[in-house]
């Protein structure tokens, strides 16, 4: 399989110029997580892309912390930043499970723990940099328990083959229940979990470090 840097940073044009396949999910999932940020937040992001989401949040905290694997998915980030004026996003390349200093009040893993190999490890490592109280956000891939079964096993038949060529990343197919049990297991207390809208494959959590 292709070392996950490479891969996005190959992919990293294509993807800045990609328009967000679920839209009303995304606006969503930026509504509900505006709603638990406050404007003194120091705040994590990681597999921050191409600084989307850390760029449309900036205005609601203190500062945020964007880290990527792909250097070239945050080259874009830091453009953007500077074109539109924001200065309190910054963008640092990193591995989801190598994490800057914190203390952060909050981090945000959204569309990314479906990508890490070492799930545990990851998890492991937002505890550690998050302070006392603190509350882990994220969205991610989960098994689809209803519609999309037809989509899903036809993903699930080309994967490998795409992951053999080059042309997919590492993927994990978590059952609900299952990703729920790792945050728990990290340490976490899930204060809310769902999908937004009904239809989401990505499952939306809301966990507070004990």
């Amino acid at each position: 399989m292709m070392n996950a840097e490479k891969f996005w940073d190959g992919v990293a044009p294509k993807y800045a110029k990609s328009p967000i396949k679920n839209q009303a999910g995304f606006e969503q999932t930026l509504n509900r997580t505006r709603g638990y940020l406050k404007p003194d937040d120091r705040v994590l992001e990681i597999g921050a892309g191409t600084g989307s989401t850390a760029l449309l949040l900036a205005d609601s905290v203190a500062e945020i912390v964007a880290t990527d694997i792909s250097d070239k998915m945050l080259e874009v980030g830091r453009a953007r930043a500077w074109e539109q004026c924001i200065n309190n996003v910054t963008f640092q390349q990193r591995d989801a499970g190598d994490l800057p200093d914190g203390p952060f009040d909050v981090v945000l893993a959204h569309n990314i723990l479906h990508l890490v190999e070492d799930l545990p490890a990851v998890l492991n490592a937002v505890y550690a940099t998050l302070k006392p109280g603190g509350l882990f956000i994220s969205k991610t891939f989960v098994k689809p328990t209803r519609g999309l079964q037809l989509e899903y096993r036809v993903m699930r038949l080309a994967l490998p083959l795409m992951q053999r060529f080059g042309k997919a990343p590492f993927v994990s197919m978590f059952q609900a229940p299952d990703f729920d049990a790792e945050i728990k297991r990290a340490g976490f207390e899930i204060l809310e979990a769902g999908h937004f809208p009904d239809t989401e494959t990505r499952r939306y959590i809301v966990a507070r470090k004990r």
